[in-house]
């Protein structure tokens, strides 16, 4: 099969860049061929292109990309000309040019929509005017016509019934998947300590994550706080680039006095994020809203007792498995949390069990990529019956 995935392909978009290239890279290695095209601005970084697969970038286009998300009269003829080169055509997130374009320009090839979380309660309040004259115009009407939606979770599943006003037979639960192989052997726990300079006796609560406020940040740093007003044993590091809360952030350290207790040292790839996963004590992330967050995955596969929300993609089963410890959205419970997992040995030993047998078993990447092949594979032939019935 010849696959286009349609996304903003950058360091800075987070989880959907990271599951596109998993997923390619299975494909590429099951003999497919994937390209991706991304819209990006000057200064992006783009996200790697697994090998034997292609990246394709198109500027934003000026002005317009301010009003209307990812505009770029690039993209929009590379799909015009080429669109029909492909078999299927994979669209993500919504209410952005990407996730249009390509109903614009085609209607045979078969297409995807991964929905990515945005249509749950708090990220439908985000932008909201936008939103309502997307779906007016265009959005919701596309969304109906795509030949296969892709949700992360049950929830997930339910935001699109709600968005549609009708349960469409073309929804398909394929959670996000990692290689869980990557994190069996980690760097020694001490390396990262050394090449940020954190004191050897402190434990590590690790967030990371991009710096937005979605994240839960403007509850995880108040709750952090009055840890330490009890605690002299720990120190915060937010470990992501900045998506608007980082100023916040530095402001919130500096007028509570926080600097040896809380640390922001960036995005973190490679062989350095393997190092805060060893090094880490307790992964937190109270998001307000995610798909189905990859950074939570990583850190259960790397066996990191995880504080988390419901909200990850993750639902409250994994808190009654005790894969996580589920929190409430609020400093009170978040500090609760972190009392118990970072004081109760016992506790902290069966998440991170827990932790990395349910991610083995559910979310391993070979298993769900292939799942999502399959998917693909059925749409293919299911247009080429129909052309065939009327060729």
């Amino acid at each position: 099969m010849r696959i286009l995935h349609v996304c903003a392909y950058t360091w800075s978009i987070g989880g959907p860049a990271r599951m596109i290239y998993d997923h390619t890279q299975f494909a590429v290695s099951n003999g497919h061929q994937v390209d991706i095209v991304s819209p990006m601005s000057p200064g992006d970084e783009l996200y790697p292109a697994p090998e034997g697969s292609r990246v394709i970038p198109f500027l934003r286009t000026p002005v317009i990309s301010r009003f209307f998300r990812e505009v770029s009269l690039g993209l929009y003829e590379y799909l015009k000309k080429h669109s029909g080169d492909y078999d299927i055509i994979h669209c993500h997130g919504l209410w952005h040019f990407g996730s249009i374009a390509p109903f614009l320009v085609n209607k045979t090839v078969p297409k995807v929509i991964t929905v990515h979380g945005v249509l749950d309660p708090w990220a439908l309040q985000q932008s909201r005017w936008k939103k309502r004259l997307m779906d007016a115009l265009m959005q919701r009407k596309f969304m109906a016509r795509a030949d296969l939606i892709h949700v992360l979770n049950e929830d997930e599943r339910l935001d699109v019934e709600r968005y549609l006003g009708y349960q469409s037979p073309r929804v398909v639960l394929i959670p996000n998947g990692i290689q869980v192989a990557d994190f069996a052997n980690l760097p020694p726990r001490g390396q990262f300590r050394t090449e940020f300079g954190l004191p050897a006796d402190q434990r590590i609560i690790l967030f990371m994550s991009r710096l937005n406020h979605k994240k839960g940040l403007d509850l995880l740093l108040p709750a952090f706080q009055r840890y330490c007003r009890q605690h002299d044993d720990a120190v915060l590091v937010l470990a992501g680039p900045d998506d608007g809360f980082q100023q916040q952030a530095e402001q919130f350290v500096r007028q509570q006095g926080l600097e040896k207790k809380i640390r922001l040292v960036g995005m973190l790839t490679g062989e350095t994020k393997l190092a805060a996963l060893a090094a880490a004590d307790v992964f937190v992330l109270p998001s307000y809203s995610e798909g189905l967050s990859m950074a939570v995955l990583e850190a259960m596969a790397a066996g990191v007792p995880a504080l988390i929300s419901d909200r990850v993609g993750l639902g409250r089963a994994v808190g009654e498995l005790q894969a996580a410890c589920l929190t409430e959205l609020n400093p009170d419970s978040i500090h609760e949390n972190l009392m118990k997992v970072l004081h109760t040995p016992d506790y902290a030993e069966t998440l991170r069990r827990n932790a990395r047998q349910l991610v083995q078993a559910r979310y391993e990447i070979n298993v769900v990529a292939g799942q999502l092949l399959q998917q693909y594979t059925l749409l293919v032939n299911s247009r080429q019956r129909t052309e065939s019935r009327f060729a």
